[in-house]
């Protein structure tokens, strides 16, 4: 039994439009599947759920942001003259350089039209769609990658002190990296990941393993057909239904 990681969610005070931007930004397909959602996946002929594309939902929320996010995209480039030509296509879309502490680094940190931090690689990853990376900040990389690793079919590509990395086991989409940083989680993360488990695995058995891995369910209340869990660093991610 695993889980695959299958989307990003991300909070956002206008869904539609924010959901714009990252739709240009990486050259996405939009859908609704009701109001306060907007969905992004590749176009094409791409089938979800396919390893090769990690999607985004858009969800509407009140709100604010407060703290950078402990959750944000690596979006891939090919050289640093692409890495240049991006930048200044997403500046035109509404997305602006920060400066978060980063100092003199090879990428590009950008705060789109909501502040939602992201960075621009130059050709750190190779062939991984628009999306080089998931980042998590967290305080443990390696219990990170044995807790992520176990609960997903994401195998572990690297891991030490400072990084740890995992790709899906297809050997195709982004990458999911956990960065150690020194900043405490302190509220609800507006990004968050969501994973399902394959068809026909029974989802409750499959909630049961993620508790035994050191996941915490968490009660929203209300009818809902998804489940919200914490990873061991309080993370939030939601356990959806097989498809």
């Amino acid at each position: 039994m695993a889980t695959r990681l299958v989307q990003i969610n991300m909070k956002a005070h206008d869904d539609v439009k924010l959901g714009a931007f990252w739709a240009e930004a990486l050259g996405w397909g939009v859908d609704h599947e009701e109001p306060g959602v907007t969905n992004l996946l590749p176009e094409g002929g791409y089938v979800y759920p396919d390893p090769v594309a990690v999607v985004v939902d858009l969800v509407v929320s009140a709100e604010p942001k407060t703290v950078k996010n402990r959750v944000h995209l690596d979006l891939a480039s090919t050289s640093a003259e692409h890495q240049a030509e991006t930048v200044a296509r997403l500046t035109e879309l509404g997305a602006r350089p920060i400066d978060i502490g980063q100092g003199d680094v090879s990428w590009v940190v950008m705060a789109d039209p909501e502040g939602n931090e992201f960075c621009v690689l130059d050709s750190l990853y190779a062939e991984t769609g628009p999306i080089a990376s998931v980042v998590v900040d967290c305080a443990d990389p390696q219990a990170m990658a044995r807790f992520w690793g176990a609960a997903t079919d994401w195998p572990v590509h690297k891991v030490d002190d400072q990084s740890a990395v995992l790709r899906s086991s297809a050997g195709v989409g982004p990458y999911l990296q956990f960065l150690r940083t020194p900043d405490v989680k302190t509220v609800w993360n507006r990004v968050h990941l969501d994973v399902r488990p394959y068809p026909g695995d029974d989802p409750e058995a499959e909630a049961d393993r993620l508790r035994n891995l050191g996941a915490t369910e968490v009660d929203l209340g209300g009818a809902i057909s998804w489940k919200v869990f914490t990873d061991p660093e309080g993370n939030e991610f939601c356990l959806l239904s097989p498809a």
